[in-house]
C-alpha cells in the first residue's frame, strides 16, 4: 500500500508548478518493467516478427539485428538483427536515463526534447507521439479481433464472429481498467507477461534439448550473417520490436522512487528484450536448419514459428501459445491505451488540450478523463473500418507501420535533443561518454535506421505507392501541425506557450 496521502481534483501538485495535477501510484521496479514488456508483446513478436526478420530480412543473421538495436538505445540516454537492435537502444539508454535524472517530468520524448530543442519542436514532437500511440492502439484492436475470430471459428469450430465485436469487447475491458490506477493493469499484465515469457522458453528448451534439424551452429554470429539478406528490413524491424521503451519515462509519477526505478527498468528491458529475441531468432533457425529457415518462413511467416512449436514442443504447447498470443495482444492493447491516456493527460496539464484532461482520480491517482477520451476516440477510430469492410489484416499492417516509423523519428529527434540538453547543462554527475560519445553512436544507428525506414516504409504498411504516400503524409503533417499549434500559442497565447513541456 502506498503511504502518500490521497490527493483530490482541486489539489494536485506536479513537476515544476504547485497548481498542476499529478498521477500517483505504487508501482515497483518488476512492476514497471513487466508494464513497459507487455507493450513490446513478446508473444506476438516471437509468433509473428522474428520469422520476418528471418524470412524477408537477413536469414540466419537476424538475431544480430536485435542486439544491435538494443545497444543502440542503451547508450544514447534476426540473431544478427537482433543483436544490432539491442545495441542501437543500448546506446541511446545511456543519455536517456541521465537526462531523467535531471528533468524528474512524466512527459517522455515530449519533455525531452522541447529541454532540449525548444519548444516549438516539442509540441510537434508530442503530437507525433500522440499519433505513434494511438495508430498501435487501433492496430491492437484489428489484430486481437483477427487472431480471436481466427481461434474461435477456425481453431475450436465456434461461431465466426466478426473481428470488430471482439475488437470492441476488447476495448470495454481496456476502458474499464484504463480507469482505475496503473497498479491494477502492472498486476495483470505481470501474470501475461509471465505466462508468455514461460511458454517462449519451454519452445526455446524443446529446441535445445532435441539438438534442432542437424545440431547447433553459430553462423548466425559472423559477419558475413549479419550483412547478408536485407540487412536494412532487418534492422527495421527489430527496433520495432523494442517498442515501449518510452514507459518508463512516461509512467515515473506512479512508480517508487524514480530515479533509481526508472534507469533500472530501461536497462533491464533493454537486456532481457535483446536476449529473449536474439536467443529465440536463433534457435528457431536451429529448429529449421540454417539451410532451410529462410524458405520456410518467407513461405509462411505467419505459420512457421507455430508449425516449428507443434514438432518440437508438442500439440498442447502450440495451443497455449495460441491462447497467450491473444492475451500478449491485450496486454499490448492495456499498455498502449495507458501510454496514449497519459499523453493526453500531459498536454491537457500544459494547457495545450482542454485542462479537463489533465483532472486526476481522487482515490486512484489515475488520468480517469484522458483515459475515457482515449476509449471513445478508439471507438471513434475503428467505426469508419467497420462502416466500410475495411480488411482488418490491412489495418493492422497499415497503423503498425504507422507506429514504427514514427517511433523511429521520435527516437532519432530525442537523439538530437539529449546531447543538446546534456552539453548545454553540464550536469556534474555525468561524464563525455553518456552527454557526447554514446548518444552520438545512437544517433547515427537511429539515421541509419530512418533512412531505411523511409526506403522501406511500403514493406512497412504492407501498401500501395499511394497509401504509402498518404502515411507519410499524414506522420509529418502531425509533426507540422503540432508545430504550428506551438507558433499560434507563442504569438496569441504567451502563457500556454510558456509551459509546453513544463520545463
Amino acid at each position: 500500500m502506498s503511504s502518500v496521502r490521497p490527493v483530490t481534483e482541486t489539489e494536485v501538485p506536479s513537476v515544476g508548478v504547485a497548481s498542476e495535477p499529478q498521477l500517483r501510484g505504487n508501482l515497483s521496479m518488476f512492476h514497471l518493467l513487466f508494464t513497459v514488456l507487455a507493450f513490446n508483446a513478446p508473444m506476438a513478436v516471437v509468433v509473428g516478427f522474428i520469422p520476418l526478420v528471418v524470412g524477408y530480412g537477413n536469414g540466419i543473421g537476424a538475431p544480430m539485428a536485435f542486439v544491435a538495436a538494443g545497444v543502440i538505445l542503451a547508450l544514447i540516454g534476426a540473431p544478427m538483427a537482433f543483436v544490432a537492435a539491442g545495441v542501437i537502444l543500448a546506446l541511446f539508454a545511456a543519455g536517456f536515463t541521465t537526462m531523467a535524472r535531471h528533468l524528474p517530468n512524466p512527459g517522455g520524448f515530449y519533455a525531452y526534447i522541447t529541454a532540449g530543442l525548444g519548444r516549438v519542436v516539442g509540441l510537434g514532437s508530442s503530437f507525433l507521439a500522440l499519433l505513434c500511440y494511438y495508430a498501435i492502439t487501433l492496430s491492437c484492436y484489428a489484430y486481437f479481433g483477427l487472431v480471436l475470430k481466427s481461434l474461435i471459428h477456425d481453431r475450436y469450430h465456434g461461431p465466426a464472429i466478426s473481428w470488430w465485436l471482439w475488437g470492441l469487447a476488447l476495448v470495454a475491458v481496456v476502458g474499464v481498467l484504463g480507469y482505475f490506477k496503473l497498479d491494477v493493469s502492472a498486476r495483470i499484465l505481470s501474470v501475461v507477461l509471465v505466462c508468455e515469457v514461460v511458454i517462449v522458453l519451454v519452445y526455446d528448451a524443446s529446441v535445445v534439448s532435441k539438438g534442432g534439424a542437424s545440431g547447433f551452429s553459430l553462423s548466425s554470429f559472423t559477419p558475413h550473417a549479419a550483412l547478408s539478406g536485407s540487412t536494412g528490413i532487418a534492422l527495421l524491424f527489430a527496433i520495432l520490436c523494442f517498442g515501449g521503451f518510452e514507459a518508463t519515462t512516461i509512467f515515473r509519477d506512479e512508480v517508487r522512487d524514480p530515479d533509481r526505478t526508472v534507469p533500472r527498468a530501461a536497462y533491464l528491458f533493454i537486456g532481457l528484450v535483446t536476449l529473449l529475441y536474439a536467443g529465440s531468432a536463433w534457435l528457431l533457425i536451429q529448429a529449421y536448419g540454417t539451410d532451410k529457415v529462410v524458405a520456410a518462413t518467407a513461405a509462411n511467416p505467419t505459420q512457421s514459428f507455430m508449425d516449428s512449436a507443434a514438432a518440437y514442443s508438442g500439440r498442447v504447447v502450440v495451443d497455449l501459445a495460441t491462447v497467450l498470443l491473444t492475451t500478449s495482444i491485450f496486454a499490448a492493447a492495456l499498455s498502449s491505451h495507458n501510454i496514449t491516456a497519459r499523453y493526453l493527460y500531459n498536454l491537457g496539464a500544459d494547457g495545450i488540450l482542454h485542462k479537463g484532461l489533465s483532472k486526476v482520480h481522487p482515490r486512484q491517482g489515475a488520468p480517469y478523463r484522458a483515459s475515457l477520451v482515449t476509449t471513445v476516440t478508439t471507438v471513434l477510430g475503428l467505426a469508419p473500418f467497420v462502416i466500410f469492410a475495411a480488411d482488418p489484416t490491412l489495418l493492422y499492417a497499415t497503423l503498425s507501420g504507422v507506429f514504427g516509423y514514427a517511433l523511429i523519428v521520435l527516437l532519432l529527434v530525442t537523439g538530437v535533443a539529449i546531447p543538446v540538453y546534456l552539453r548545454r547543462t553540464r550536469p556534474s554527475d555525468t561524464n563525455v561518454w553518456k552527454s557526447v560519445v554514446a548518444p552520438v553512436l545512437a544517433l547515427t544507428g537511429l539515421a541509419v535506421s530512418l533512412v531505411l525506414a523511409t526506403q522501406n516504409f511500403s514493406t512497412l504498411i504492407s501498401g500501395s505507392k499511394s497509401l504509402t504516400n498518404g502515411m507519410f503524409a499524414l506522420v509529418y503533417g502531425t509533426f507540422v501541425v503540432g508545430v504550428i499549434t506551438a507558433l499560434v500559442y507563442r504569438r496569441s497565447r504567451p502563457d500556454v506557450y510558456e509551459r509546453i513541456g513544463r520545463q
